[in-house]
């Protein structure tokens, strides 16, 4: 029976080596094929095609490992012109009336021979802005409007960030001819390349000497030169 057995068993091995043969002899599709544990590997049973982070965090749906949408562009620096206080084209926009606190200061000092207002420009319009040039000046008087002529000096261009400040100087003749002279009683500012216009009480000499020349007798200087005196 022990010899019987073998011989079954043998038979039983051939057997499966024909049938093995057999499979291999086709034409070799066979063994390229994926077995069945390879295309169950995903963990959520699918294939695995599609799921995998090919594109940098982006899956098939164009959205990233945070779920937002970056529409196949870059996102970054995106925005940062807004707050810098310049243009939207990124040039820095010239000061504005509105934006500028005016005031007006006596800047005279003992033993010159004409008197000198200081008008200083701060910015608080919540941004950098431009300026540049001279300002327009006009005296109000007992004898009408006194425009103030330019001293012919160089304006120099400036940017003003937020609180910051810059200066011209009024220069004008002071009255010492002992006569009531010609009383001042207010200052009209305009910003330089600026319509509107602020006005502030005049803080110098109350009067003004009476000239008989052609011409006005008080001087103004470009934006950034503080004047005699300053």
């Amino acid at each position: 029976m022990r010899v019987h057995k073998l011989t079954f068993a043998a038979l039983a091995v051939a057997a499966g080596l024909s049938l093995t043969a057999c499979q291999n002899g086709d034409d070799g599709t066979g063994q390229s094929a994926p077995s069945s544990a390879s295309t169950a590997s995903s963990p959520d049973g699918g294939s695995g095609s599609g799921s995998s982070d090919q594109s940098g965090g982006k899956d098939a749906t164009g959205k990233d490992s945070a779920g937002k949408s970056t529409g196949g562009k870059s996102t970054s620096g995106q925005g940062t012109a807004a707050g810098t206080g310049s243009n939207g084209n990124g040039k820095v926009g010239k000061c504005r009336t509105d934006e500028l606190e005016i005031t007006a200061r006596d800047n005279t000092i003992d033993g010159d021979p004409d008197g000198t207002v200081t008008v200083q420009l701060k910015n608080r319009g919540g941004r950098d802005c431009a300026i540049s040039g001279y300002a327009g000046v006009d005296l109000k008087t007992s004898a009408g409007s006194l425009s103030a002529k330019h001293t012919g000096e160089k304006a120099n261009p400036a940017i003003l960030k937020q609180g910051q400040s810059t200066a011209f100087g009024i220069n004008y003749p002071v009255n010492k001819s002992g006569g009531s002279g010609v009383r001042v009683t207010g200052l009209l500012v305009t910003p330089p390349d600026e319509t509107k216009t602020v006005t502030l009480d005049w803080p110098g000499a109350d009067t003004l000497p009476v000239t008989d020349g052609a011409g006005s007798p008080v001087k103004v200087g470009p934006v950034g030169n503080a004047g005699q005196g300053g």
